[in-house]
């Protein structure tokens, strides 16, 4: 997959087939769309593309962090596993957040990509204002010459899949259900920063990685699997500020089963698995201590099962 800019588009990419959408997260609503959205260009010998954005425009307007289901990285490596030909990667910015819908068709789908056909869901809004809609690009299919394909969305039972309700189990402790929409466990990277080392005087050391770009979920203790370079461990998380050292700072710190090399300055990934007790402040060290181990013993037996 190649990610390219507007200034610089190949005319290999031109006359494709072309999706438009934030895709957080690159759930199984959205590879549905994929799916669909690459039997065209099959059919069509065409390329098959994405248009995307950076920062994702809520963010830009809301001016918020702990929102993204995924990092950049992240998303570029799902969309790549999804067999996407090209990213057209827009830098949204006030500028381009003030084109009306008829200007994005005009600018974007029309004079950069001459787009064939433009694959979108259902409930698609573009535009200022978000005033675009998919009246807006069936009524202009012939002045800028492409095809509207819709897809319905992938729904389990009353909930369509979406970026936003992933991010509400997220946010309640749900992390099976997120990842069941998923279509893989949902994980976070980050770099392995330096802490107060509570974890290691009382026998559990972690590695610690500031929280800030992604979505929050629950405070609390979460079963994980820990990837460093390309080798998965088992071990536990907890995600949190710390109430029993008085913490106030949000993070998020993983225990590594049978690891004890030093992370420092290191990327990590961590999976989340499922939620397993809500953070809580304890009396002392010891007390959170013992509670530690029962909460080892519950994930090790959750994972020989």
């Amino acid at each position: 997959m190649e990610i390219i800019q507007s200034k610089n588009i190949k005319k290999k990419f031109l006359r494709s087939v072309v999706a438009i959408g934030n895709f957080d997260g690159v759930h199984l609503g959205h590879q549905k769309l994929f799916k669909i959205a690459k039997k065209i260009s099959k059919k069509n010998k065409a390329n098959f593309g994405i248009i995307s954005f950076k920062p994702l425009p809520y963010i830009f307007f809301k001016k918020i962090d702990f929102f993204r289901l995924n990092s950049d990285t992240q998303k570029v490596f799902y969309l790549k596993k999804n067999k996407v030909n090209y990213l057209l990667l827009i830098k949204f910015n006030k500028a381009f957040s003030n084109l009306n819908a008829i200007q994005f068709i005009k600018k974007i789908i029309f004079s950069k990509l001459k787009a064939k056909y433009v694959i979108v869901s259902r409930n698609f809004l573009f535009g200022k204002n978000r005033t675009g809609n998919i009246k807006t690009l069936k009524q202009n299919e012939k002045n800028f010459n492409y095809k509207t394909i819709v897809v319905a969305p992938k729904k389990k039972g009353k909930h369509l899949y979406s970026s936003s309700w992933i991010r509400k189990l997220i946010n309640n402790g749900k992390i099976e259900l997120a990842n069941k929409m998923l279509g893989r466990k949902w994980s976070v990277v980050g770099k392995v920063i330096k802490g107060k080392q509570q974890g290691r005087l009382i026998g559990f050391p972690t590695c610690n990685i500031s929280y800030k770009e992604y979505v929050l979920p629950k405070f609390g203790v979460y079963s994980v699997n820990i990837l460093v370079k390309e080798k998965k461990y088992k071990g536990i998380a907890n995600l949190g500020v710390r109430p029993t050292i008085n913490g106030k700072k949000i993070l998020l710190e993983a225990h590594l089963f049978g690891f004890n090399q030093n992370l420092y300055n290191k990327e990590i990934t961590v999976e989340f698995n499922y939620f397993v007790r809500n953070e809580k402040k304890f009396k002392s060290l010891v007390h959170l201590k013992n509670q530690i181990k029962k909460d080892i013993i519950k994930v090790k037996k959750y994972v020989k099962k």
